[in-house]
């Protein structure tokens, strides 16, 4: 079912026309995106802004504000329903920003995404590594290329890579579906990228090439769908590397984010979620992954003596790394976040995904509220307990401590001590993009 590279590169340009000959200007799609009110792009320049990205993707010159607002997307989709002419904004500032990286030298492009692979790849392993006995990591990452199986599962849960750095949530997800009796394959760490660390800096190419082996991958399973964890992941197989599949090879799978499947399951999950779990709990929650809120909400509130509480906040992006392009907004949204929790009486804050997972658990002796994932909350009601390693981890502090704990899982990998203590640093204690010190903290609001 191979599509080659040339071929997804192809239909990629020939989406991008289709998007120069829709796009009318209109300027609705900046008109409704918080971006150009972060960057303080002056108001009233929604069509100037528009213009300026189909000037962008016909490699026309353009309008400063205009790359600005594109480089700095952070995928918050308020843009997707408001084209009348079925455009997909989010893709086209996504491709804006591919014509912007595909200016410079192709040999740095593809030096860059290599670094950035290799920097996660290493992060995965060592993480996971401390965490984890080798028979468990097994469950949860068994080998990129494996035998076809004989019977195709019903769904694939398709980790990404970096929820393997925080694994309680992976193996949650697991347990979960092993309740709902479905016969399912797990895919997913380095050796099943979706190819957006090639994509970001514009090594296309090898993005494709990553992306399209990846798919081959679930298709040669015969599942007619993949469960995605991460939302970076979902957004690209799903509106970059599956829509420029050619025709003949188009992917015989839906692929949908993990809670808003679970959603679905509602009926079958409510009579194994027995265990009263009386909490007040808000989600720390991004628009951007689309009818995941909702989604994660329904499930959660029919858990017995959950209050799920909305904190009115409006937020762009879909994840904090998302917010990687606005960083001080990024780390004042971590803060505004936990004082209206605070505020409103909460009991548990529970992270949505992974990536804000690792960040928002360093802060939980800051703020008199518990830091949880919402797998932690449906664990619970299923009698189902998982410890979260990484969060006892990240919380000593202490990169001694932290080695120490994890003295037989380091053994077990065979893994060197010096490398593991570079990791806790690299990974553990030198990612924190909020000060854990709260006085520090109540600055950035």
């Amino acid at each position: 079912m191979a599509t080659s590279v040339e071929a997804f590169i192809s239909s990629l340009d020939s989406r991008i026309d289709g998007i120069i000959d829709a796009c009318t200007l209109c300027g609705r799609c900046a008109e409704v995106c918080p971006t150009p009110d972060v960057l303080e792009i002056a108001p009233g320049s929604s069509e100037a802004l528009a213009t300026g990205v189909i000037d962008i993707l016909k490699g026309n010159t353009h309008a400063a504000d205009a790359e600005a607002w594109a480089r700095a997307c952070c995928g918050t989709g308020h843009c997707i329903d408001v084209c009348a002419e079925g455009i997909n904004p989010r893709f086209m500032l996504t491709m804006a920003r591919r014509r912007l990286n595909e200016r410079g030298d192709i040999k740095s492009r593809r030096g860059t995404g290599r670094e950035m692979f290799q920097w996660m790849s290493r992060g995965v392993r060592m993480l996971s590594r401390l965490q984890l006995p080798v028979d468990v990591l097994a469950r949860l990452n068994p080998p990129a290329k494996r035998d076809t199986p004989e019977e195709a599962p019903d769904i694939i849960f398709y980790t990404g890579c970096n929820l393997l750095k925080t694994p309680h949530i992976g193996l949650l997800c697991l347990d979960v579906l092993d309740r709902l009796d479905v016969r399912y394959e797990v895919y997913g760490g380095p050796g099943n990228c979706c190819g957006v660390l090639q994509f970001r800096p514009g090594d296309t190419e090898n993005a494709g090439r990553q992306a399209m082996k990846t798919i081959e991958r679930f298709q040669e399973t015969g599942a007619a769908e993949v469960l995605a964890w991460c939302p970076t992941c979902h957004i690209q197989f799903g509106e970059i590397a599956m829509p420029s599949m050619t025709p003949s090879n188009d992917p015989m799978f839906d692929i949908n984010m993990f809670p808003v499947y679970l959603a679905r399951q509602l009926d079958k999950l409510k009579p194994f979620m027995t265990t009263p779990v009386n909490k007040r709990v808000a989600l720390f929650e991004f628009p951007g992954s689309r009818g995941v809120t909702e989604a994660v909400t329904n499930v959660l509130s029919a858990i017995p003596g959950i209050e799920v509480v909305d904190l009115g906040l409006q937020r762009a992006g879909y994840q904090l790394s998302a917010l990687e392009t606005m960083p001080e907004y990024r780390e004042r949204t971590v803060v505004e976040i936990f004082q209206a929790a605070e505020a409103q009486g909460i009991d548990s804050v529970c992270s949505v995904f992974h990536a804000d997972h690792r960040e928002i658990v360093s802060h939980d002796t800051a703020w008199p509220f518990d830091i949880i994932n919402y797998m932690d909350l449906i664990g619970e009601s299923l009698g189902i307990v998982a410890a979260d390693t990484f969060k006892r981890l990240k919380t000593m502090q202490d990169v001694d401590a932290i080695v120490a704990s994890s003295a037989d899982t380091i053994a077990e990998h065979g893994m060197d001590l010096d490398e593991a203590r570079d990791a806790v640093m690299t990974y553990i204690l030198e990612e924190q993009l909020v000060p854990i010190d709260r006085a520090k903290q109540l600055k950035l609001s």
